[in-house]
């Protein structure tokens, strides 16, 4: 098995973390910026000079204190929750002032535009027929197959069409406040790597192959959501750890949870990327060679569901989910499942596959 890689992601924060802004910037982001460089800045250096963290009280480390650009006030980016890694670009809010944007209201048509979807939420006998091809599917194999290897399950939307509703509703309002496209598929855009790229055979170490019923599986998912029966998760923005998902139902062990989804480019063009949420696709022999899933402009529900802190034995027993990579049909492809039940209400999280000494998993909450 060749599990999925994460770069940094910060709890299913929608903050990006990105390198300092440039002498230009209208206005610099930490009070090191203001006091070392006055003659570029918007107000005067005194004014400034003895600002101090609204979290700890403390005027030290300046260049780690950001200011909010709708109050003024300083935050150390190590007292935010979730913590900033690196100073942002640009315009920069508070959690307060953060807290304050107003959340898009989606109408059913929107809705149904805003996902594509196919055919009407109401339409229960597409719902049943789809069930009822599953349990033949399972009836139809011999119980020596069954016994031989656990497969992955379809999972199981929720049987209100309300409910449904208020599911894509809050990702839809997700996705709008980053300023994202929906996207159920890899993207391939002129520019970045092409489809051609996607080749399973140049992972350096291989990959495992989804089983043919597996990617029955993983098809059938995908057939529900086209026609909006959508997995039973909830966005929901929490100030700790910004956008994150929960499951709105029971979720069984070995549930497809979701793919993950975006453009596709190389590795290569994206080790200084700001995106907090850059997955691992293909891991070539060549690194030139290697891929990846940026979810910025494009993505589905996998983009909000948060990386643990796989550094402590709290942190560990967070984990519902595992991230995997397979091969489907030559394909690289990118799948969370849950890897026990999970019940309703409880959060979504998964490990970072053990790379514990590469990526800074002990700064996730």
């Amino acid at each position: 098995m060749a599990p999925a890689q994460r770069f940094i992601r910060f709890s299913g924060s929608s903050r990006r973390a990105v390198p300092p802004s440039p002498p230009q910037s209208k206005k610099f982001r930490t009070i090191s910026d203001i006091l070392t460089r006055a003659k570029y800045a918007v107000v005067e250096r005194e004014n400034y000079s003895d600002v101090k963290c609204e979290d700890c009280g403390s005027g030290e480390e300046p260049d780690q204190l950001l200011l909010c650009d709708k109050c003024d006030k300083g935050f150390h980016m190590k007292c935010l929750r979730p913590i900033v890694a690196k100073v942002p670009i640009g315009s920069w809010l508070c959690p307060k002032c953060c807290g304050r944007r107003t959340v898009r209201r989606f109408s059913q048509k929107k809705i149904f535009d805003f996902f594509r979807i196919e055919k009407c939420l109401n339409d229960d006998n597409t719902y049943a027929s789809l069930q009822d091809s599953r349990k033949r599917r399972r009836r139809s194999r011999p119980l020596a197959v069954q016994k031989r290897k656990r497969r992955l399950l379809p999972y199981v939307p929720s049987d209100d069409p309300s409910c449904r509703m208020k599911q894509m509703a809050s990702l839809a309002s997700a996705l709008t406040a980053l300023q994202m496209e929906f996207s159920d598929d890899l993207t391939y855009l002129p520019g970045l790597a092409p489809r051609s790229a996607n080749n399973a055979k140049l992972e350096k170490d291989g990959m495992q192959i989804l089983a043919k019923e597996d990617i029955e599986t993983l098809e059938y998912c995908r057939s529900m959501a086209r026609r909006g029966e959508c997995p039973p998760l909830l966005v929901v923005f929490d100030s700790c750890e910004g956008f994150t998902v929960q499951a709105d139902g029971p979720i069984k062990v070995l549930t497809i949870i979701a793919e993950y989804t975006g453009d596709v480019d190389y590795l290569k063009n994206r080790e200084k990327d700001d995106g907090d949420s850059i997955m691992t696709l293909l891991l070539a022999k060549d690194p030139s060679k290697s891929i990846v899933i940026c979810p910025d402009k494009r993505g589905n529900i996998a983009r909000f569901i948060s990386g643990i802190n796989n550094h402590t034995s709290d942190g560990r027993k967070k984990q519902n989910c595992k991230c995997v990579r397979y091969d489907v049909n030559g394909e690289c492809r990118v799948i969370l499942v849950a890897n026990r039940d999970i019940a309703k209400g409880e959060r979504l999280y998964y490990d970072y596959n053990g790379y514990e000494q590469e990526y800074p998993t002990h700064l996730f909450l």
